[in-house]
């Protein structure tokens, strides 16, 4: 198995979504609120926006499936296709190994 994770821009989570449900093998994800520390500057030095240049954080969603090993390059890609504007601070997308994983489910 293995998991895919994601920082993405606020704007971007109801296509995200989209393209993984379109997309075989998805089984869903986790989203929770997040927030990139730093200044993300373009290829000239500057701030992308006034609001990274008054603030020093930014407004992200954080985006964590574990999926099968099959299904595992066809959910990443979907996620790098669907984010990829060609601005710098798209987001950034990675897979990881994982061990072991069990779906529990309440028994009555």
């Amino acid at each position: 198995m293995k998991e895919i994770k994601a920082v993405i821009g606020t704007r971007a989570l109801a296509s995200l979504h989209a393209s993984l449900r379109a997309t075989p093998g998805f089984p869903g994800m986790t989203v929770s609120k997040a927030e990139r520390y730093g200044r993300a500057v373009g290829g000239d030095g500057l701030p992308h926006t006034i609001r990274e240049e008054l603030t020093d954080h930014v407004a992200r969603f954080r985006i964590e499936m574990v999926v099968p090993d099959e299904a595992a390059g066809a959910l990443y890609d979907a996620v790098v296709a669907c984010l990829s504007s060609g601005a710098p601070g798209d987001g950034v997308v990675w897979i990881t190994d994982v061990e072991r994983a069990s779906f529990v489910h309440k028994t009555r």
